[in-house]
């Protein structure tokens, strides 16, 4: 197997697009491919069919690949739930939470398993195109490195260093960052890939010859700035909207550890649905529809949204005759109270007991468990006199349990102790399901605008599959066209020759 990675000057260069895309010319040129983050850090995540969990961005990347997602992808995922902690996760499950300091002394023993996904790997591929993440020139960063430099060095690979000229000074970070390496780090990069380039290339040309002249190191290519390429986001917020007519206005509100937002991508593609995340200090007001969204930490998110006034924005939204809908998280804030006994999210207590009160919208509770639920499920969603299948997956901490789950929203699933999920208020103007990616199905999607708003006008939902392979395969036209692929291709099967090996 060749092994070749992808850092970036920057968080946000483009490193996962351009890993992507590489990953889909290759397997386009005949080689087997899979793609490898050592450690990720991100909220977004995906649920592998083995019942494991890996960041989003390397499901995209395997689907560019040609394969199904597997924990190997991304042997080391850090979930923040805090600013200075996260939940590692090893091998697709969560380990234990760790504050930073305990997490910088454990590298030493993530690194073991960073090697073993290589390996395994490298028995079955013909390439491992690798992201890196963040910068390899963060100082204090560096000690027991397994995300950068310090995978390239003990596997010994190549590198191709992104940087993001739209951002502004771009050859200083290119120079900068090359700078900052070691000796033997310098000599495995390869070559520069500039990204996200608007204007006349004529205008650069002066510039990238200088970038050579002065690092000995070729520009491989200059990739445009792509406008509307539209691909499931690492972590990053899209916050873009491109409404053309609306008639369906949704709001989600921003909360501080929400996750998996990538449910929502099909809805805020299409140019008829309105949908905007709610930011702290707006109101909640003007639409036909909340959603209440994923959370990594449901108790400290629900706290800030009741410290938002949202709570109210809310009630007075279902005064209305308005709807709601919970995904996950968003689903346990909705019911009476959420327990902690664990102290799994938080210490803190309210009444005597390590708990939070919900919104009290649906006659339920909700225990947070040690074991999170991680699944692929599916199930007959059933809402506004529609019945459809639908595919999702689940990932939890913490069980629900009560009265207003006796009128279910998915019945008949596939997996678990449990043959329904979620429930239907009474009343019909909230729903809450556990199931994340419910509306990358167009039937499951037309169901709850049809819940939402009769005769809403919507003329097409969004099939997010479809619109996906298309959009990697325009991205693979774009590398082929603006990148020196024959170039890269020989850097991949050259290598480094260092005499490093695992």
């Amino acid at each position: 197997m060749k092994t070749l990675m992808i850092q970036g000057t920057t968080s946000d260069a483009g490193k996962s697009t351009v890993v992507a895309g590489l990953c889909r010319v290759f397997v386009n040129r005949g080689f087997s491919v899979a793609p490898f983050k050592p450690q990720n850090m991100a909220l977004n995540s995906a649920v592998t069919e083995d019942g494991g969990e890996i960041g989003r961005a390397q499901a995209l990347q395997a689907i560019a690949a040609n394969i199904a997602p597997r924990v190997d992808f991304n042997p080391i995922l850090l979930k923040p739930n805090s600013d200075t902690g996260a939940q590692v996760i090893v091998h697709g499950k969560a380990l234990s939470n760790m504050e930073a300091t305990s997490y910088h002394d454990y590298k030493k023993v993530a690194m073991n398993a960073v090697v073993e996904s290589h390996y395994r790997l490298a028995q079955e591929f013909d390439v491992l195109m690798v992201e890196g993440a963040g910068s390899p020139a963060e100082i204090n960063l560096r000690e027991h490195d397994i995300a950068n430099m310090g995978y390239a060095e003990k596997v010994d690979c190549p590198v191709i260093l992104v940087a993001d000229i739209d951002r502004g000074g771009v050859f200083a970070h290119l120079v900068g960052t090359l700078a900052l390496l070691s000796a033997s780090e310098q000599a495995r990069v390869k070559g520069f890939i500039i990204n996200r380039f608007r204007g006349d290339i004529k205008l650069l040309e002066s510039g990238l010859t200088w970038l050579e002249e002065r690092t000995g190191k070729p520009v491989l290519g200059v990739l445009p700035y792509l406008h509307d390429l539209a691909l499931d986001a690492e972590d990053a917020i899209a916050l873009d909207n491109k409404v053309t007519q609306s008639k369906i206005s949704i709001a989600v509100p921003l909360l501080p550890h929400i996750s998996n937002h990538t449910d929502f991508d099909p809805l805020r593609l299409n140019p008829e649905i309105d949908l905007r995340y709610v930011k702290m200090g707006e109101r909640i007001d003007n639409c036909d529809l909340v959603i209440l969204p994923g959370s990594k930490n449901v108790i400290s998110d629900l706290a800030f949204l009741k410290a938002q006034g949202w709570q109210e924005d809310i009630n007075r939204h279902l005064r209305y005759g308005g709807k709601v809908l919970g995904i996950c998280g968003g689903f346990q804030m909705l019911g009476n109270k959420i327990l902690d006994p664990l102290a799994i999210e938080s210490t803190a207590e309210e009444n005597g007991e390590r708990a939070i009160s919900g919104l009290g919208l649906a006659d339920f509770t909700t225990t947070l468990t040690a074991e999170k639920t991680l699944t692929q499920v599916s199930g007959t969603f059933t809402l506004a006199g529609a019945s459809c299948e639908v595919l999702g997956y689940e990932i939890h901490c913490g069980h629900s349990q009560g009265e207003a789950l006796k009128k279910p929203l998915i019945s008949d699933l596939s997996v678990g102790a449990l043959s329904t999920d979620g429930f239907i208020s009474t009343d019909n103007q909230i729903v809450a399901t556990y199931l994340h990616g419910i509306f990358d199905h167009g039937a499951v999607t037309s169901a709850i605008l049809q819940w939402v708003k009769q005769d809403h006008g919507v003329q097409s939902v969004i099939d997010i599959n479809q619109h996906r392979e298309t959009q990697l395969e325009r991205l693979a036209g774009i590398c082929e066209q603006y990148l020196h692929m024959d170039d890269i291709e020989q850097i991949l099967k050259a290598g480094v020759t260092t005499g490093n090996t695992l």
